[in-house]
């Protein structure tokens, strides 16, 4: 296992199953938890330990309201941590703030602590950075992370001379 996905509650599963879709893409191999820094803190940090055994390189974190998970996560390993802030979505919880609270608390870390953050409910790109991270290692997964991105590249010029 290369990634580890983590997130605090299950109505958080659809968003971070866009993580696991892409990881899957590449042939990345993962774990997902559902633990909440809060509510399980010491099976969160034993979790952790685990991980970093079975031989985890990146965790994604994803977290909503107060995003405590990626932060706690980053102060148990020296792991690189992407903080995926969520916008509440569980049934009659509403904040108003879009995910806005979930995105301050992920990059507001401090010192010493750093939380890597994507943007709001975007796992995809949570994706593709720990595939960027576990490229620097891995000659094949660089390739074609390049020939992806060659693809995009390709996919933008296309559409300079359109006619309307």
């Amino acid at each position: 296992m290369q990634v580890a996905i983590f997130f605090g509650s299950k109505s958080d599963t659809e968003t971070m199953k866009k993580a696991a879709a892409v990881l899957k893409e590449y042939g990345v191999d993962y774990k997902a938890h559902i633990l909440s820094a809060h509510r399980s803190g010491e099976l969160l940090a034993q979790t952790v330990r685990q991980v970093e055994k079975e031989g985890a390189k990146v965790i994604i974190a994803g977290a909503g309201l107060s995003a405590a998970l990626p932060g706690v996560i980053s102060s148990l390993t020296v792991l690189p941590v992407i903080g995926v802030p969520l916008e509440c979505v569980t049934p009659g919880v509403s904040n108003g703030l879009g995910g806005m609270d979930a995105l301050l608390s992920v990059v507001q870390m401090p010192p010493q602590i750093p939380v890597a953050s994507v943007g709001i409910n975007n796992a995809k790109n949570a994706a593709y950075l720990a595939l960027q991270i576990l490229a620097l290692n891995d000659e094949s997964l660089r390739k074609r992370l390049v020939e992806f991105r060659e693809g995009l590249a390709k996919n933008a010029v296309s559409g300079l001379n359109v006619d309307l």
